[in-house]
């Protein structure tokens, strides 16, 4: 009994060093990440004797780099990637070196098998000729805080509500021009994390103080006329909005700044 349990063990014992090399070149290790872009995720899966450590991917280069590690000399691994994400023609880069690799496409996936050199760290670039084809981008909605007020708290509390013409104005140009385009949303958003963070306080203040609420009143009427330019003219591009907005931000500055500073000089020369 004991000589039949022996055997076994024993030719596991010569046969494994033999062929223990093989065994750890072969490919068996699943690794599935998503590449996410322009509001879309697209999984790609490999399946290697190496450790996918990291990835990047640039649409406009149309490339899909993964960062890898390996303890053997020869690497060998198979990546499954959606046509939706990169098609065409492929080249293969080892370390910002071209190296030629085997690639299978149907309708739907590019299966690609990788056969390199190299213990270590490793980066591997992908690049396509196409990408991304047919696909649009989503752009996510930009969170706008809102209050009881309508979203404007120091407007509201000027004119005492939110259904007040100048509020409604204020809220017709965020919603109607501004977030209508990209360097909007990225002004509003900006503007509401300076905004919101001392608002409420002057808002609450106004209403305590009605002597401090005429002052805000007067203070604001002259940014408020300003923008009331945009509800007449058409930002539908780009570069509108920066052109218009520069010019609001100039006017303003004018008024608010020039203008002081002018008069004080003049009441030096005087006095």
């Amino acid at each position: 009994m004991k000589l039949i349990l022996f055997v076994p063990l024993l030719l596991l014992l010569v046969f494994t060093p033999a062929f223990g090399q093989l065994l750890g070149d072969k490919t068996g290790l699943v690794t599935r990440f998503d590449v996410e872009t322009i509001g879309h995720s697209y999984e790609i899966k490999t399946v290697s004797n190496f450790d996918v450590i990291d990835h990047e991917f640039d649409k406009d280069e149309k490339r899909l780099t993964i960062f890898l590690n390996s303890s053997l000399e020869n690497n060998l691994g198979e990546i499954i990637i959606p046509n939706i994400l990169l098609s065409g023609n492929f080249t293969f880069f080892q370390n910002d070196l071209e190296i030629k690799q085997k690639i299978k496409s149907n309708e739907r996936i590019s299966f690609i098998t990788l056969n390199f050199t190299g213990v270590g760290n490793n980066k591997i670039d992908i690049i396509a000729t196409e990408a991304l084809v047919g696909v649009e981008e989503i752009v996510a909605p930009i969170d706008i805080p809102q209050s009881n007020g309508g979203g404007c708290l120091i407007a509201t509390a000027t004119f005492g509500s939110e259904l007040a013409p100048q509020v409604q104005q204020l809220r017709e140009l965020r919603d109607n021009q501004l977030l209508q385009t990209e360097n909007g949303m990225a002004f509003m958003k900006s503007f509401n994390n300076f905004y919101y963070s001392f608002s409420p306080t002057i808002a609450d203040y106004q209403r305590e103080n009605p002597l401090f609420k005429e002052v805000v009143k007067i203070t604001i009427t002259p940014l408020l006329f300003s923008l009331s330019t945009l509800n007449h003219v058409e930002l539908d591009s780009e570069q509108s909005v920066i052109g218009y907005g520069v010019g609001i931000i100039a006017l303003n500055a004018m008024m608010y700044l020039g203008l002081p500073i002018i008069g004080i000089i003049s009441l030096r020369r005087i006095f």
